[in-house]
């Protein structure tokens, strides 16, 4: 591309309980971009799933989360304007992805949760033939759905903790039976979860038959495939991952909840957690968190970047494998971009590469047959 600016969308928001968790990361992503390498152009994906484009968003992090959904310049007959009295981005000139790629030359979708993160951006992404920030479509649905890359780690050997999936309808066409196998395979205390969700949202912990109750009717409102785990009194350990063939880990980061585990509200809002980066363990539990993370990463086909994260049973030095996360945070609490930090890559930095990793990934693919003539 020369000495011209890379032209970068951003596509953000979203349908999913994540919005406000896209917005953040948007924004963050937004501020931390070298104005003179790039060209930014923000992609709002509303809450009812409409699109619209904006010029810029502007300003500090505000109190009110509607004031992230900003646009610079002046206000029209069609722009909406918040109860802050601050532009909100045009609603009536909806964006279509298409034309949307004949302004820009790589997209950074940080659309969190379902219908974002879960591979269906990514496809709509590979059908407009853009190239793009992150994993593929089968590594972000993967990666998205519990249950189902915790049967690839069960394939790829990795150490995990004991779990039950189960769908929705089988919980509510037999509730005493679902309990029964729960308190059978796993006993309690245990983990309920959603199994298309991320961030926390949906997920609890039940330490008795009336409380497993309430976490599997929660987790069922978020999604028709539940895992249910085990618990194990262990750390939480973090990793970060970066790269696509050849990858690169993070220092190893903790997370110390002042709750009982590390729920929404303590992510994205602080709530009392305290994150020790770089985390005070033993090398060989770093060296092992590195190894399998990566083994993680290649078993899902992963690219661009990823989160994983680990429980270790200090008591027992038992390492498991909790869950990778394709596209986490960049908010000013999130993991994966301190985690870098501590290993030398700023966050600035850390942008560049990613870019550069999906235009390379895009490059790649390129390279793929096709043309049914081609294989005559």
């Amino acid at each position: 591309m020369g000495n011209e600016k890379i032209r970068l969308g951003i596509i953000y928001g979203g349908k999913s309980s994540e919005h406000e968790v896209s917005l953040r990361t948007a924004l963050s992503i937004m501020k931390a971009v070298d104005a003179n390498r790039y060209e930014v152009t923000p992609i709002y994906v509303q809450l009812d799933g409409s699109w619209v484009k904006g010029d810029a968003i502007a300003g500090q992090l505000p109190e009110r989360i509607d004031a992230l959904r900003l646009s610079s310049g002046s206000p029209d007959e069609n722009t909406e304007i918040s109860s802050t009295g601050r532009q909100m981005i045009p609603s009536s000139k909806p964006a279509s992805l298409f034309s949307i790629g004949q302004q820009v030359d790589v997209i950074f979708p940080v659309v969190h949760g379902p219908n974002g993160e879960d591979g269906t951006i990514q496809g709509m992404l590979e059908l407009a033939n853009l190239p793009y920030v992150g994993a593929g479509v089968m590594a972000s649905a993967v990666g998205m759905d519990k249950w189902m890359m915790k049967t690839v780690f069960a394939q790829t050997g990795l150490p995990q903790v004991k779990y039950v999936g189960l769908l929705r309808s089988q919980w509510e066409n037999n509730r005493e039976g679902t309990m029964d196998r729960i308190e059978h395979e796993l006993g309690y205390p245990c983990f309920v979860k959603p199994a298309n969700m991320g961030s926390s949202v949906g997920v609890n912990k039940a330490k008795n038959r009336e409380e497993l109750a309430t976490a599997l009717n929660v987790a069922a409102k978020f999604d028709r495939r539940l895992i249910v785990e085990e618990f194990v009194s262990a750390r939480e350990l973090e990793i970060g991952v970066l790269g696509n063939e050849e990858m690169i880990t993070s220092v190893v980061g903790e997370i110390i909840a002042a709750k009982e585990f590390y729920d929404y509200e303590a992510k994205y809002k602080g709530a009392g957690t305290e994150l020790a980066i770089p985390a005070m363990v033993p090398e060989h539990v770093s060296e092992q968190i590195a190894d399998v993370a990566k083994k993680a990463f290649q078993a899902l086909d992963g690219s661009g970047l990823s989160r994983v994260d680990f429980f270790w049973d200090e008591k027992n030095d038992k390492l498991y494998i909790n869950e990778v996360n394709t596209m986490p945070g960049f908010t000013p609490f999130s993991m994966y971009p301190m985690l870098f930090q501590a290993a030398g890559i700023s966050y600035s930095e850390l942008i560049d590469r990613l870019v550069q990793l999906g235009i390379e990934r895009h490059a790649d693919k390129q390279r793929n047959i096709v043309d049914a003539e081609e294989l005559e």
